[in-house]
């Protein structure tokens, strides 16, 4: 009875984390305390940026013919719905849900994103769709980024076929172990540190690395997933300034809209290695204001259940001024070299020569353990694997069509070799 008592705050800090920054951000416009806070009111009062901007919740009409966006080669116009037998919800997001498919002719089994263009459209997010096609058109080759093997397109939704992986989340299994001994928190970050510092590479920065992000495979080694907040063309020393993230993760710069760098992600892999060896997030609060204040001015605490090497690689991720943070100047190299990763050898880590400190042990792709059964045990809807009937294509559904030319891919041969 303790025991339940105990966890009943961590299982409603897990489920709020489900939450979007578009819902969080009307939860605090709700609450009359956190709108008086000079901090959160500053932030309710973001000026339009450049990009879509996240929290605008007001419907915009689709794009015209002149507005609409091409996301590139349609090298694979045939494939479609009907190939794919759906056989299991496996995730959800803000536009749409992903499946465990199995492929009719090729017998294998894909994890297929689909998302509904209307609520893409409404939302303004049709930038964040391509930005996200376009990082996982780059990453096909990394061991620790989630490969895209096609896409394609009906008149009314976007699917994105990608590996399937059911190792779970990170979030699952911290929310399961509440938090990881040392060592196995030293090799998850290690291989989201190589996967961070190869997207800075191609000039990308991820934004939203939390872990709900962060698969595990079936051997248990690491898998970034949705890059729909990544922001491309961010050369070293470059910056953008928009307002997204997860609200447990924002960093100080992203809070006072300044403009901010890829220092941004060794600020939330600090805050990922801080939640995975204490349970919880830095300067986290239940009260919205009280965890904005938090991160932005409460020197952060250490417990003194680490190492001296943990303490300082948290201290150098988690600087709040980000030219003082680690990364700062050689990016990932400074991660790289830093003393907590001394016992990590980098070339058998990308070759995942490491064995995993933790093994899933999933049966086969039938093997849904790691999953939550608050998507596994929900229907497939039967809309998924078809395509609309043309008799009943409405005007609105033809112009959210044409807003996503160029959309289907397939890679060459090769890619997955």
């Amino acid at each position: 009875m303790k025991e339940k008592a105990v966890r009943s705050p961590w299982k409603a800090f897990m489920k709020q984390r489900r939450m979007g920054l578009n819902d969080f951000i009307q939860k605090i416009a709700n609450n009359s305390y956190a709108c008086k806070h000079p901090e959160v009111q500053s932030i309710l009062k973001i000026s339009q940026p450049q990009e879509p901007e996240l929290m605008n919740a007001n419907p915009s009409p689709p794009p015209s013919p002149s507005q609409q966006i091409n996301l590139g080669p349609s090298s694979n116009p045939h494939a479609k719905p009907s190939d794919f037998h759906f056989l299991k919800v496996i995730g959800k997001g803000s536009f749409g849900k992903v499946l465990l498919a199995r492929h009719k002719a090729e017998e294998v089994f894909y994890a297929v994103k689909v998302l509904q263009k209307k609520a893409i459209l409404k939302k303004k997010e049709e930038k964040h769709i391509m930005s996200e096609r376009n990082v996982l058109l780059k990453n096909v080759k990394h061991p620790f980024l989630v490969g895209l093997h096609f896409s394609f397109q009906t008149a009314d939704k976007l699917y994105f076929v990608l590996d399937y992986i059911n190792g779970g989340e990170l979030f699952y299994h911290l929310q399961r172990e509440r938090c990881f001994l040392e060592p196995r928190a030293r090799f998850y970050a290690a291989e989201i540190a190589s996967a961070l510092g190869y997207l800075h590479s191609l000039n990308i920065v991820y934004r939203d690395l939390k872990p709900e992000n962060i698969l595990l495979d079936s051997q248990g080694h690491i898998v970034l997933t949705d890059f729909g907040l990544c922001k491309e063309n961010i050369e070293h020393n470059g910056t953008t300034s928009t307002f997204c993230g997860t609200p447990e993760y924002l960093a100080p710069e992203v809070l006072h809209k300044q403009p901010y760098d890829r220092t941004v992600d060794w600020w939330c892999l600090g805050a990922v290695l801080y939640e995975m060896l204490y349970g919880l997030p830095p300067f986290y609060s239940r009260n919205t204001a009280e965890m904005y204040d938090n991160i932005l001015n409460k020197p952060l605490q250490l417990k003194p259940n680490i190492t001296n090497s943990a303490r300082h690689l948290l201290e150098g991720l988690l600087q709040k001024d980000r030219t003082k943070r680690l990364g700062a100047q050689n990016d990932f190299m400074e991660i790289k070299n830093h003393i907590f990763f001394s016992l990590i050898n980098w070339d058998d880590l990308i070759n995942k020569k490491i064995t995993p400190p933790f093994n899933p042990n999933v049966s086969g792709p039938s093997d849904l353990r790691h999953f939550d059964p608050e998507f596994t045990e929900e229907p497939v809807p039967s809309s998924i694997g078809r395509s609309p009937d043309s008799i009943l294509i409405t005007a609105s559904v033809k112009e959210a069509a044409e807003a996503f030319l160029g959309f289907s891919y397939a890679p060459p041969v090769d890619s997955f070799l």
